[in-house]
């Protein structure tokens, strides 16, 4: 195997011992099939023209018998077949779940969710019925087709000329499909990525649907990549329809002609009426096996463009490297350095982050503020590694992050992201997602920390209470609080708070701050809001636009130098007072 099949390698040698067990049996089951025709061409010509009822019973017997074998066989390779097959897609549905998973952010921006997903499924079942196929049916096509050849050869040389004729005729057929169908089928599975993208589009905002009244718009949405799909399948179907019947009329003018030139050298004595009839029954397998052919070309055809995609997943390259020696450490402190930091997206884009450069000490919390798209979030998104800088580096304890342990660097790290995401289970069960050996006391004490303590235990449930998919029984804010339970009870050497108290009130805000300040002394804070209330007790503020640090400093400092903060400031409270009430001077 090469290029894009190359992952395939390591699932043939895993399999291939089973595999030659299911083969060999087909084998057997197979050979059994093709001797049927020859034994009861036997039978007729030598047992019922002579009326030698002794010698019927026995090659009758001989047919049961080789039929109870192929049976067995049969029985045993499917067996065989249908293990194998299951354990090889489940595997390979594991093995790239557990790549999808090692991916960085960019590797992931480079595939849609929904093509992912569709990968994930389809694409693996496409490739796991195929080899479930080729043990079972799919090997035993070909087989069949040539040995039937074979044994009407030994039959009668010049007629068997007539099934080389017309296996020569379908072969051309059979080419000129594979070469029809191949786009067309790989096309298929990039419309089912469309689909599946504009369903889920559709589930994950369905709200906001309503909320616009946006049906008629959305069902217009989904009827044109619908019809697509359609379209596109349809064409693919009508090619199969046509191949098919083409085939087995081909085959049959072949049946008649085996039966007229048959029956002409029967008249003459050249051959006896069993062989016409073990003729016409290898005629059938042959016709048996050329149509399964088309079919596998067809499954194989899918199976194929199923397999590149696949093979793209595992082609693409980690962005995001751990080196070969990484360095550990037991007790990180949490001084954070960033070093003349640039970051872009992609190759060809404009930086998002130039030149960032400043010095965070272990305990300190850290805000940022700034517009819409001025790079807060993917700012502190290169401190887990999420993304790794273009040029300069990030350092922690005066170790580069690229040099650390990837595993170990993100377990001293906790995140609350700026879309809160909870998962399908209890309360509790989402909470211990920051630790799952925290017991039921940590639980409920970073839930009064985060300020949710009150409104779990207000459910009939508490802290089992059941949350539906992504916390959809639960307020904006109070997802946010659970969110921040998570994390806290992670105990971490790093918080980032990624604009994550923007759904609660002000006086809850300081609640979660105060609560914050207090269970974690040690721990340096990264805090992104919209809000400057959110911001102005830091100890130090970043004021970001466009991608650039403006402006460092504390409320104080900023409100004296910083032109960007006093519009922020101006714009959110009023000019010429505080939160306090006294007088400000943003002058």
């Amino acid at each position: 195997m090469k290029g894009q099949y190359q992952y395939l390698n390591k699932y043939i040698y895993r399999y291939k011992d089973k595999f030659l067990i299911a083969l060999i049996f087909l084998i057997l089951e197979a050979m059994g099939d093709l001797i049927q025709p020859t034994i009861m061409s036997r039978l007729i010509d030598k047992g019922v023209k002579t009326g030698d009822l002794k010698y019927i019973f026995k090659l009758g017997g001989l047919m049961l018998f080789m039929t109870a074998l192929g049976a067995i066989f049969a029985s045993t390779r499917n067996i065989v077949s249908s293990r194998v097959s299951q354990n090889f897609g489940a595997d390979l549905r594991e093995d790239l779940y557990i790549k999808i998973q090692n991916f960085s952010f960019d590797n992931i921006d480079k595939f849609q969710d929904a093509s992912l997903i569709i990968r994930l499924t389809n694409d693996v079942n496409q490739i796991q019925n195929f080899s479930h196929g080729l043990m079972r049916i799919f090997a035993k096509a070909p087989i069949l087709g040539i040995g039937s050849v074979v044994m009407a050869f030994l039959l009668n040389k010049r007629l068997a000329l007539i099934i080389f004729g017309i296996i020569s005729f379908v072969a051309f057929i059979i080419l000129l499909n594979l070469k029809i169908s191949y786009p067309i089928f790989t096309n298929i599975q990039i419309a089912l990525d469309k689909v599946n993208g504009v369903m889920r589009e559709y589930l994950s905002g369905i709200r906001v649907v309503k909320a616009f009244n946006r049906f008629k718009y959305e069902s217009i949405r989904f009827r044109n990549v619908n019809e697509k799909l359609k379209d596109i399948t349809l064409k693919g179907m009508r090619i199969v329809a046509v191949f098919n019947p083409i085939v087995t009329l081909i085959v049959d003018i072949g049946i008649v002609l085996v039966l007229y030139f048959g029956g002409l050298r029967v008249n003459t004595g050249q051959m006896e009426v069993g062989q016409i009839i073990a003729f016409v029954n290898y005629m059938t397998q042959v016709l048996f096996s050329l149509i399964m052919m088309t079919r596998i070309l067809n499954t194989f055809i899918r199976a194929k463009a199923s397999a590149e995609r696949i093979g793209e997943v595992f082609d693409e390259e980690n962005t995001v490297l751990e080196k070969e020696n990484p360095v550990t450490f037991k007790n990180l402190k949490g001084k954070i350095k960033f070093d003349h930091v640039y970051f872009k997206y992609h190759e060809k884009s404009n930086y998002v982050l130039e030149d960032i450069n400043f010095t965070v000490s272990p305990g300190d919390t850290v805000a940022i503020i700034g517009s819409t798209g001025a790079g807060k979030s993917t700012l502190i998104n290169l401190i887990p590694r999420f993304y790794d800088c273009i040029k300069g580096c990030i350092k922690i304890d005066g170790i580069d992050v690229r040099d650390m342990e990837l595993e170990e660097l993100r377990e001293n790290i906790a995140i609350v992201p700026q879309k809160t995401l909870l998962f399908t289970g209890s309360i509790k069960e989402n909470i211990k997602w920051g630790d799952k050996y925290a017991g039921d006391e940590e639980v409920i004490e970073v839930s009064k920390i985060a300020q949710a303590h009150d409104f779990i235990i207000s459910f009939n449930d508490g802290y089992d209470t059941y949350l539906g998919q992504e916390g959809v029984n639960l307020s904006g804010g109070q997802k946010q609080r659970i969110s921040i339970a998570r994390a806290l009870i992670k105990k971490p050497k790093i918080l980032i708070l990624d604009d994550s108290t923007s759904a609660v009130d002000l006086i809850t805000e300081r609640k979660i701050k105060e609560g914050l300040r207090d269970y974690l002394k040690k721990t340096t804070v990264f805090l992104i809001a919209q809000r400057i209330t959110s911001v102005m007790d830091a100890d130090i503020i970043l004021v970001m636009d466009r991608g650039r640090i403006v402006s460092v400093g504390n409320h104080e400092e900023l409100m004296s130098v910083s032109e960007t903060y006093q519009d922020i400031y101006i714009s959110q409270i009023g000019k010429g007072v505080d939160l306090n009430g006294s007088k400000a001077n943003p002058e």
